[in-house]
Formats: structure tokens, sequence, C-alpha cells
């Protein structure tokens, strides 16, 4: 580790608050591109403003003083044409408190629900984004401004002129606040982002990818046009439709393109001298191997979708099996047809086993199985693959309990796709655009569920699969789809019609029982279909009976000598 460090020590000062909102608003604070988004909610933005008001500490600031030029500049909800400067503060620490105290005292920002603060002058307190107004709540951009305050209790139509001792008294508070700060003036920006790592890898609850954007964010200078964490997962999404994976995954993904161990120390990641572990890719650029990473996210998704029957991230079931996947279509772009099928096996071997094998562990289940890829070695990478899951359950998983954000509920929502829902209407099947559109960046599929019964059915009946209905499409209401569903189409004949049902575990017998309100024998003739075709699935997709040998002509006497064949 280097010993260079700070020239000179940062220097302490104090902001009145007054000041400090003042200089954000006229584009004098930003925030650097290494800094992770803003994360925080309305009631830690109603919580900061009490701490405030009652006079606690509410934490010191760091900044980095340095020129800046004139630029547009975002700072919450905030748009500012910020003009050129030379002593700009950059926020290094305390981003969430300037961004807050900026928008909610503005009154652009205030106007946005997660800074909409008013302040209660009955109950004398904070509260955000009130839902009856009344007169006694005044919005933080009138207080904090003489001129607007006057004028508002002026008003002859407002009936809280008695609380304006304790709106003056408020206001001042605010105003006279003092934020302590340090100021940083170093040119050297690795500097910087040490000093990031260092505050946030101690104590506070950043996450691995925001630590990991920071340590390589690069120079300021360029950052709109180079790829990130976020930017890959967003061209990834755009590419497949598949979702908007999380940065994690992503900077796991590409840990594990470029080694064994996507949980390893990332601190020396693009410098080979500082590494333990030698890199797949020795002497990659940091530009070279976001690239290459994003086109292997690209490869491993595309066989998700296509070969595996997961269309969408929400319907995926261990993130921990994408990066392996990344992992191994960094090193075989191109796996043989006989590879991709047993890769499909795979899969869903984990998919249904993988918890009992690992013991739960996730983290256990990207290492161990990112270890198995051996670079060169397509034919033994596979089945060292498929006999990691020699000792998986190999029970179909019950029905009787489904949630879509559980492992279990995610298996029923590929096997119902694998079914190809259609349009009760048109009898034509929705695919994956459509949803792609429905879902978007949701983590679940909760909006392409429905219950049957919101009401009505019994408690233990309301957790049977049974009891949703999979509806893949960003236009169909659930109560235009029942009434399709028990009243055929004139539009669809009736193999059509029969072929629409199938597609969500119905027959005409099921059909039949809905429309004659028998709500229990509805559900245990459906919870048959679903059980069925459950079991039918997963037997095609595991294929547990199966033969796995490669194939023939991929045989390697040397490859398998060494891998202990």
């Amino acid at each position: 580790m280097s010993t260079d460090g700070l020239g000179t020590q940062p220097s302490a000062t104090t902001y009145e608050l007054e000041d400090l909102v003042a200089q954000a608003w006229q584009g004098r604070v930003r925030v650097p591109h290494f800094q992770r988004d803003f994360r925080w909610g309305s009631q830690d933005v109603v919580r900061l403003f009490d701490s405030i008001i009652k006079g606690y500490p509410i934490g010191s600031l760091l900044l980095w003083v340095r020129h800046s030029g004139a630029e547009p500049v975002t700072l919450g909800e905030l748009r500012i044409a910020a003009p050129e400067g030379e002593n700009t503060f950059w926020v290094v620490d305390g981003q969430q408190r300037i961004t807050s105290i900026a928008n909610a005292l503005h009154p652009e920002g205030n106007r946005h629900s997660l800074f909409s603060v008013h302040y209660d002058l009955k109950a004398q307190k904070f509260v955000d984004r009130p839902r009856v107004m009344e007169d006694y709540y005044i919005p933080l951009p009138i207080l904090f401004d003489l001129v607007e305050l006057i004028d508002w209790f002026s008003d002859s139509g407002r009936g809280a002129r008695e609380y304006f001792p304790v709106a003056q008294r408020v206001a001042k508070m605010l105003r006279q606040y003092k934020i302590p700060a340090y100021l940083v003036r170093q040119d050297d920006e690795e500097v910087l982002t040490d000093i990031f790592d260092r505050m946030n890898n101690f104590g506070k609850r950043l996450s691995r990818a925001e630590i990991f954007s920071a340590l390589f964010a690069g120079p300021e200078e360029g950052s709109a046009h180079r790829l990130s964490l976020s930017r890959i997962a967003e061209r990834v999404d755009t590419q497949t439709g598949f979702g908007l994976i999380d940065a994690n995954t992503v900077l796991h993904s590409i840990l594990a393109r470029r080694g064994s161990d996507p949980m390893r120390d990332i601190r020396g990641e693009f410098a080979d001298g500082d590494r333990r572990v030698t890199s797949d890719f020795p002497g990659e650029s940091q530009e070279s191997a976001y690239a290459e990473s994003e086109a292997a996210l690209v490869r491993a998704v595309a066989f998700l979708q296509r070969d595996a029957g997961v269309p969408h991230l929400s319907l995926l079931t261990y993130k921990a099996l994408l990066v392996v996947f990344v992992r191994f279509f960094a090193h075989f772009p191109e796996p043989t047809e006989r590879n991709r099928t047993l890769l499909r096996r795979f899969y869903w071997r984990a998919a249904v086993g993988g918890p009992t094998v690992f013991k739960g562990s996730f983290t256990q289940m990207s290492r161990i199985l990112c270890a198995l890829v051996r670079p060169g070695h397509e034919e033994a990478s596979v089945q060292e693959l498929l006999k990691s899951m020699d000792r998986s359950v190999r029970e179909i998983p019950s029905a009787v309990r489904f949630r879509t954000n559980e492992a279990v509920g995610k298996i029923i929502l590929c096997s119902w796709w694998w079914l190809q829902p259609r349009s009760p209407l048109t009898g034509e099947r929705y695919g994956q655009n459509d949803l792609s559109e429905l879902l978007a960046e949701q983590s679940t599929a909760a909006l392409a569920v429905h219950r049957f019964f919101p009401r009505g059915a019994r408690d233990v009946q309301q957790l049977w699969a049974a009891a949703r209905l999979f509806i893949p499409s960003p236009t169909e209401s659930l109560e235009g789809f029942l009434g399709a569903v028990t009243r055929p189409s004139v539009y669809l004949n009736g193999r059509e019609w029969l072929d629409m049902l199938t597609s969500y575990c119905l027959d005409m017998n099921v059909v039949s029982l809905l429309d004659l309100g028998r709500r229990d024998d509805f559900l245990r003739a459906r919870q048959e279909i679903i059980e069925n075709n459950l079991d039918v699935f997963l037997n095609r997709m595991t294929e547990w009976k199966f033969e796995d040998t490669a194939p023939l002509d991929s045989f390697d006497m040397d490859e398998w000598t060494e891998s202990g064949e």
C-alpha cells in the first residue's frame, strides 16, 4: 500500500446552513461521479430536519475543493446551470445530507414527494407529504425565506397567525444552524477515492459494488461516456429485455469472468502486481474488462432465456447462477449444442436442489461453482458443474405455497411461461417483449401475477399456486381476462380455445367450476393440473434420468487425464 497521502491536512471550518444552501443552489456544490446514488427515503429527510431543529449534530462534511468548469449540475431533483469556479465543493462525504437540505428548502425540490417536507406549527414537528393540507402546515421553502414567510402569515384568509412566533423561531434555527466541514485541497483523485473507501468501509453500510465503483471511478472528465456497473446493467437490459440487474451482481459477474473467486478482495483488481491470484486476462484494462463482461452477461442472459426458459430476471431463482454462467460464457462464447443442453440441465438441477448442496449460502454457491469453470476446458467444466449437483434433492417442489419472491414461486412461474401463455381474445402467444414491457425493472413478477379470489377463498388455499393467474401482458386486465376465459372468443375456434386454456393450466371442466362459483372445487382441480405440469416441466428441464456424457467427438484424453477421469 502506498504511503503517499495528503500533502496538507484538511482544514476544518463551519458553515451556517443558510450559506451552504445558497452555494448549493448556485451550483458551487457538486457530487463526484464515484459517489453512490441518492438512497434516502422521505422519513430520513424528516429526521434530518428534526435533528437540526433540536440542535443535534448531523455529522461533518468532507468537501473536495477544486476548479470546476461551467456545466449543468444535478443535485437530487434540482437542475442547476452551474458557472465555472475556482473553489467548487465536491462532496466526498455528506451527499445524502446536503442533497436533502438543498432540495427540501427549495421551491422546486420541495414539490417532489421525497423532499416534500412541511412544518406542523401546531404540533411543532416536521411532517412529509401531508395528506390533508391544514392551515398550520407550512412548506419548508416558505419557512426558510423571510419575505415569503411574512407574506404567508399576512394572508388574510389564513387561520394560523397565532403561530407566527413559532415559525420565526424555527426559521432562525434553520438558517443559523452550523454544519462542520473538512476542506481537502488535493489534485490526486486516487487519494480522494481512497479517503472515500476508508470512510465508508468502516461502520457504514455501503454495498460492495458502491465501494468498487468509487475505487475504480476514474477521472471526473469523461465519466458520462465510460462504462460503469449501472450503465452495464442498463445496456444488458436494452439488448435482452431481461430486466435491470443489480450492481452487486454486475460486479460479481465482472470478477467471475476475470477469476475463479467472485468474492475476492476488490482493491487491486486492475493492478496485476497487487493481486494475490493471477487474472484469467492479465494486463487487461478496466475499460476492456467492463466491455467484455457486458458481452459475457448478454450471452449468459441469452442462454437463460432461450435454452433454460428463464425469460426475465424476476424469474431467476438464484443470481449466483447468473454469475456462474457469465464466467462460463466469457471463456466459452459458443459452446456446443450438447453442452448447452447439459448446462440447461445443470441450471434446473441447481435451481431445485442447489440450496441443499450449499446449505442456503449463495456466496458459497457462486464461489464453488465458478471455480469449476476451467478456462480452455469446455467439456470438463460442464461435467464438473453437473457433478456438483449429484447430491442435490431430486424432488419436485410443492406448489401449495406460492410467493413471487421465493425460489419455488419463480420455478412455478417458469413452468407457466413454458406453456406459452396466449391471449384469450386472439389466441396469439405472448412474447418476451410483452413480459419485458410489463415487468421492466421489477425485481419480482408480482405485476404479472393476479389472485383469482382476492377475498373469499380459505386462508390455506390463498397460498396455493392454483389461486394465482400469470398474465404476461402489459395491457390485459384480470377482469377482462376472466370474462374472456369463461366465454370463448368469436375469434377462436374450438381447438384454439382449448390451447389457450391449457396455456394457463385450465381446461373446460375447471373453467365450468369457476363459472359456477365452486371455488374450492375449482382450486383443487386446477392445483392438480399445475402440479402435473410442474412435474413434466422439471423432468423435461433437469433430465435427471438421462446420461450426462459429453459428445464423443469432444473427448480429449489429455484433458480428462488432467481432470482426474
